[in-house]
């Protein structure tokens, strides 16, 4: 089996363009994030069950989920949470485990895991753990800009999500992505070096 890297690290720290930056270099991704959109889209995989669990009020006019209902509701009802989890985290997990089958041909696989430290079955799945950071505020200016979220809701994501100085503390490698593109590039074209060699130490 080929090399699997968790990249995981908190809301707003980039984990998206790290992933395209190692795709670029020719490694294999799985996004457990675009896995879930596709699960939740309207007749995805997973609707039934948000249907059938969460009434219909949680769902968009053409039957996808409704992201916004949903986070306002998780963020105040741990129960709810819980369920929606129960729901997604195995077909999540169902479709990473194909995926990585599927992607065996490549010359190592980054899986993107934004709750990886929370996640037992991801972790047994990984053999490195990839921790990307940044600070605080730079966090909370990335995701505001890009979502309709205020600065208190991303927050409140944060302080859900491990911290991260436990994040780094378990992490094999971090990367930091507080400056520049060519900063950013520099650190992942030395740790697709790691990895290759790894790789070729299985």
């Amino acid at each position: 089996m080929k090399l699997c890297v968790g990249l995981t690290g908190g809301i707003g720290c980039g984990k998206s363009k790290v992933a395209k930056l190692f795709a670029e270099l020719g490694a294999g991704i799985i996004d457990t994030d675009v896995i879930a959109h596709q699960l939740t889209q309207s007749h995805g995989e997973a609707i039934p069950a948000i249907r059938n669990t969460f009434g219909n009020d949680c769902l968009t006019p053409d039957g996808a989920l409704d992201r916004n209902k949903m986070r306002a509701l998780i963020f105040t009802d741990d129960v709810a949470k819980q369920k929606l989890e129960g729901i997604l985290h195995p077909l999540i997990f169902k479709q990473t485990q194909a995926r990585i089958i599927q992607l065996q041909a490549m010359p190592y696989i980054v899986i993107v895991v934004p709750l990886l430290f929370t996640s037992p079955g991801f972790i047994r799945l990984v053999q490195r753990v990839l921790v990307v950071n940044c600070a605080e505020e730079t966090q909370v200016e990335r995701v505001t800009a890009r979502s309709k979220m205020s600065p208190a809701e991303v927050r409140q994501i944060m302080a859900q999500q491990t911290p991260r100085t436990e994040q780094i503390r378990l992490a094999d490698n971090t990367i930091n992505n507080d400056s520049s593109l060519e900063n950013l590039s520099k650190q992942i074209r030395e740790l697709h070096k790691i990895y290759l060699a790894t790789q070729s130490g299985i």
